[in-house]
């Protein structure tokens, strides 16, 4: 779909990785948790390794798009699947940070708010012409698979780290 015959709506979706990077960002600077820390520089670490995929791979991208990088896996796609993957996985599995406000009501708010936002991104990229179907599928199995490694790297030990640097920025700090 060229840029000209697409509803004006969807160009709010051009730039979905600078608003999902200021919620992280929020997300971080206002729970100070090490574990939202964690999630975000995992978000990070799956864009980029999918770019390295994608060089291997090289699979263009619709003819239609005007982008001449690859295309699969979605980038976008994988790491947003990344973010509602952990999402759930704390929701589902983890305790409450203190900071979370609203108790057990949090853990049924914050997956009811992702989940269509990342489905709306994901196929948003399908719709913008950046990527086909498989390409954006390719990409939210691999995020979701990343958000598992993490999470498992994360409750198998990496969380002890956590919060050892939560009390460390505390006491410097004088946070809670």
């Amino acid at each position: 779909m060229s840029s000209h015959s697409r509803p004006r709506w969807l160009s709010v979706f051009e730039r979905t990785n600078l608003v999902v990077i200021g919620l992280a960002a929020v997300a971080v600077l206002w729970t100070r948790s090490a574990g939202v820390a964690y999630v975000s520089a995992g978000a990070v670490a799956c864009s980029l390794s999918v770019k390295v995929l994608k060089r291997g791979i090289r699979q263009p991208r619709p003819a239609l798009g005007k982008k001449k990088t690859y295309g699969m896996p979605s980038t976008h796609s994988a790491s947003i699947a990344h973010f509602v993957s952990s999402v759930l996985l704390a929701s589902l599995y983890l305790p409450l940070h203190p900071s979370v406000p609203g108790g057990d009501t949090a853990r049924v708010v914050a997956p009811i708010l992702v989940l269509p936002l990342a489905g709306t991104i994901a196929v948003s990229r399908v719709w913008l012409g950046h990527h086909t179907w498989t390409q954006v599928a390719a990409g939210c199995a691999y995020g979701v698979g990343w958000a598992c490694l993490c999470f498992t790297l994360w409750t198998r030990g990496l969380n002890e780290y956590g919060r050892t640097i939560e009390q460390f920025f505390d006491e410097l700090f004088g946070w809670r």
